[in-house]
């Protein structure tokens, strides 16, 4: 179950309705998932039971509805972690509190297949936002109920998946070693891909860490799961499976509202592998 989140400060509070996100209290449900592209949410929505588009404002569009019976939301936020992280504080404040960042992504090992899915146990911080809100030594960890139901629902739809640590990024080009115009290399690029690849890093986007350090900042349980795009160690590149990675983390979230039933119902601290989930 999610921990108590710190105060929300000197911000919104809880009864308003947000600044960016133009959402209010009762708006959302309690999990949400987070794409970037707003033309994503379509993909997203279109396998839910049903769903009603709440607010749409800037990069941030919103809709909230049912997947197996089970209340879900989703929230897009643009590219990179600024939005990511102003999309994280609004919905905190309305009452969210599982968040589940679903996109795109380049792979960087070579096991890795365009189409398949990385779930995300933990994420380096080649950002900046999160720098903005704790010590650059804090680490960005996905929620261990919140992979595991990740995994779950992977195996339940029978999609190519691996597991283990991604690096956000704030550049699409320079931070992913990617050549800039007029042939431009950042310092150090030509190195990049190869040190995080050699450190078992399993592929590149621009959102994960900063959602996963400003979740475990305040309490909340978050995690990420994207489609490869792009093969980082051929070139290849094609938009296959965009619907896998929000398929997943729907299912995901009705396997999480299960497994939070068994927690309360037993009493046990946390979510462990031994309460089971009913995958039928």
């Amino acid at each position: 179950m999610p921990g108590e989140g710190a105060d929300s400060g000197d911000g919104p509070t809880a009864d308003e309705r947000q600044y960016h996100l133009e959402v209010a209290p009762g708006d959302v449900a309690d999990a949400v998932l987070l794409p970037g592209d707003p033309d994503r949410l379509a993909t997203i929505t279109d396998t839910w039971d049903e769903h009603e588009e709440i607010a749409s404002h800037r990069e941030y569009r919103t809709a909230t509805g049912t997947v197996d019976g089970t209340p879900i939301s989703a929230t897009s936020t643009g590219i990179g972690s600024p939005g990511a992280a102003i999309a994280v504080e609004e919905l905190a404040r309305v009452g969210a509190d599982t968040l589940l960042r679903v996109g795109s992504c380049g792979a960087i090992q070579p096991e890795l297949a365009v189409g398949d899915l990385v779930i995300t146990t933990g994420a380096v911080r080649q950002e900046g936002t999160s720098d903005e809100y704790v010590r650059e030594d804090y680490p960005a960890v996905a929620d261990h109920a919140v992979v595991a139901a990740l995994v779950a629902a992977a195996e339940d739809l029978g999609y190519d998946y691996h597991v283990g640590l991604t690096a956000s990024t704030d550049s699409f080009y320079a931070g992913q070693a990617r050549e800039g115009y007029a042939g431009f290399r950042a310092l150090g690029s030509d190195d990049r891909l190869d040190q995080l690849r050699e450190a078992n890093v399993l592929n590149v986007e621009m959102e994960a860490s900063a959602i996963l350090t400003l979740a475990n900042v305040y309490g909340l349980r978050a995690g990420a799961v994207c489609t490869v795009f792009a093969d980082r160690t051929t070139g290849e590149f094609r938009t296959e499976g965009e619907g896998r990675a929000a398929q997943t983390a729907s299912r995901a979230v009705a396997l999480l509202a299960e497994m939070d039933e068994r927690v309360d119902e037993t009493g046990v601290g946390a979510w462990h592998a031994g309460l089971g989930v009913d995958l039928d």
